[in-house]
């Protein structure tokens, strides 16, 4: 490419690459030879149900364009007023009416307006379905569709069979590609696209001109590009950037940073964005820009400019720097913005592998990295966790990690983010998780709308009422002590619950009442039922209910013979005419440490110890 680009620069017309030829059969292609022979059926393949052929409201106009001949690049497209395309179609009959938006849609191109274009041309499309079928019909919604910065669809469009090797499609496609960074497929369109290059003039060219040295550039054609930008006047500041580029690249390290200097006076934005960029990209490839200055470098141009070719660039650098410097959050942070702002095409599988992969390193149980950083990089880019098992495992890790350490609310966040993809039953066992860590973080609230929540499922007897059990700790907690009551009424075991509600309140007559129940049977006392004895005499002594503290006394005064509890008991019980306020004071400082509810009560205990906590440091703060 670079010797004949050489040899033509001094003419007015750019020359192509010399290729080998090829022989391209076509489907009027005729043969010396005698006849060929049919083509057999191929076996065993089904004879496809042709559907309805589309209606057509205003016919004939598909037919007669795909009859004329596509027509060069100077035809192509031909500007017009649009009040007289206006009233070109607001005149037209019914028969000519496709005829006069046709000229409109060549107008609308030929000033730029692709998206305006491509309005007309759907209004079209729907009056005749068949044109979607016309070579013309498709190059120009192609191009439309490029202009309107739809470069995928308008790189399809302009890709069917009878555009192929159409120079005006050619160069549309070349600049699209071009655009969206597929450098190589951009050059293998550049000799097709060359009729309809040398038939533009003036400003005309310089878009296509700058795509095809861009594509040059990025494949490392340097020679080619700078052959391709002499043609673009000296002050042409994206050719400079390209200039500047290229010369850098050849070793001309003087004339490329003069290039970059003075679109850095002189471009727009987006140019100086791009000649910072490639200030930095020549500096770190040169040894000649340490590394923590290019980090200082790149994250100002990634905080001043956003979109396009360029942040795509920038970030991908900045990703790469960040494996390099051990930068987990850099390296993360840049890729998660690249697959999830921009259109990688092939690239993008891999590289969410490759950042799913880094993520599970940093944060498998043997990692250095500390609990609140991981559970950080975790939360933050939780997308490129990984799926299955091994994505469970590692978030069943991190709440083991957080539980332990006395981060509830951390655990329950991250319980939360799988809640809400938890389908039916699922959801049950982990809203019993998040409501338990919710008190335990002194958040009996939150703790009550996860169960609330996720209460539209038909759980099992079991996970109803441990949901039950956690809601009315919560309500407890809130001093929401009749609600808490009403829930633990569904609650087999609820009436041991609902004896610590009483018990926590003060409340005697209801703790008695609902206490004789829950005695234990005579004989060897455990700690809990040494408990339930124990505050059982407490409420009777406070409502000086004697005859029931002589009943108690009769049936579990030899059980609590030998017992640290016993004295205590035999204080309330042996002689209830004569316990006053000291005696209580001792019997419940004697009290065994066992819960009669197990964990239950240890949860409240926590909870509350929490909500304290949580009152002192906002009353501090």
């Amino acid at each position: 490419m670079s010797a004949v680009l050489a040899a033509a620069s001094t003419a007015g017309a750019l020359s192509p690459r010399p290729s080998s030829p090829q022989s391209v059969p076509t489907a009027h292609s005729n043969s010396t030879s005698s006849s060929p022979a049919p083509l057999p059926p191929i076996p065993g393949a089904a004879q496809a149900e042709a559907g309805p052929a589309p209606f057509a409201r205003i016919p004939g106009f598909a037919a007669w364009l795909a009859d004329q001949p596509i027509g060069p690049a100077s035809e192509a497209w031909r500007a017009m007023p649009d009040a007289d395309a206006w009233h070109a179609i607001a005149v037209a009959a019914s028969a000519d009416r496709q005829a006069a938006r046709w000229l409109y849609v060549k107008s609308l191109i030929a000033t730029a307006r692709g998206a305006d274009a491509i309005g007309v041309l759907d209004v079209m499309i729907a009056d005749d379905p068949d044109l979607a079928l016309v070579p013309a019909w498709q190059r120009a919604s192609g191009v439309a569709q490029i202009q309107a910065w739809h470069l995928v669809g308008g790189i399809a469009a302009l890709r069917q069979p009878g555009l192929a090797r159409d120079p005006e499609a050619c160069l549309w496609r070349m600049k699209a590609l071009s655009d969206r960074g597929e450098a190589q497929a951009a050059l293998a369109d550049f000799n097709c696209a060359l009729p309809a290059l040398n038939a533009r003039r003036g400003a005309a060219r310089t878009p296509f001109i700058l795509a095809a040295a861009r594509a040059a550039t990025d494949s490392g054609r340097h020679r080619d590009a700078l052959i391709l930008l002499a043609r673009l006047p000296d002050q042409n500041t994206t050719a400079n950037v390209l200039r500047g580029k290229a010369d850098l690249a050849l070793g001309l390290a003087q004339e490329g940073r003069l290039r970059l200097a003075r679109v850095d006076l002189s471009g727009r934005p987006e140019e100086r964005a791009e000649a910072a960029l490639v200030t930095i990209e020549d500096g770190l490839a040169k040894r000649t820009l340490p590394v923590p200055e290019a980090l200082k470098r790149l994250d100002v141009l990634l905080i001043g400019w956003r979109g396009g070719a360029i942040e795509r660039r920038a970030l991908s650098l900045s990703m790469r720097l960040g494996e390099q410097t051990q930068d987990a959050t850099r390296e993360l942070g840049a890729g998660s913005i690249l697959t999830r702002y921009f259109d990688l095409g092939a690239d993008a599988g891999p590289l969410v592998e490759r950042l799913r992969s880094r993520l599970a390193v940093l944060l498998a149980p043997g990692s250095a990295m500390p609990l609140t950083r991981a559970v950080g990089l975790f939360w933050d880019y939780r997308d490129f966790a990984p799926g299955g098992i091994a994505g469970l495992r590692l978030a069943e890790m991190l709440v083991a990690r957080l539980q332990a350490a006395g981060l509830y609310a951390r655990a329950a966040d991250l319980l939360d983010h799988r809640l809400v993809t938890a389908r039916d039953v699922e959801q049950g066992p982990l809203s019993i998780r998040i409501a338990g860590l919710r008190i335990l973080a002194g958040d009996p609230a939150a703790a009550i709308r996860a169960i609330r929540e996720t209460d539209d499922v038909a759980y099992s007897a079991d996970l109803t009422a441990q949901r039950g059990r956690l809601e009315a700790v919560g309500l407890t907690l809130l001093g929401k002590s009749r609600e808490a009551l009403a829930v633990l009424d569904d609650v087999p075991d609820g009436l041991a619950i609902s004896a610590e509600i009483y018990w926590r309140a003060h409340d005697w007559a209801r703790l008695e009442a609902v206490g004789t129940a829950l005695l234990p049977p005579p004989g060897q006392l455990t700690e809990v039922g040494q408990a339930i004895v124990l505050r059982q005499a407490i409420s009777s002594a406070m409502l000086g209910h004697s005859d029931a503290l002589e009943r108690l006394h009769r049936r579990y005064a030899r059980g609590f013979m030998g017992l640290p509890a016993g004295a205590a008991f035999e204080l309330l019980a042996g002689n209830p005419d004569k316990v006053d306020p000291a005696a209580l004071t001792r019997a419940m400082g004697a009290m065994p440490t066992a819960s009669p509810i197990g964990a239950i009560g240890d949860m409240m205990d926590a909870g509350q110890a929490a909500m304290a906590s949580r009152a002192e440091t906002s009353a501090s703060g």
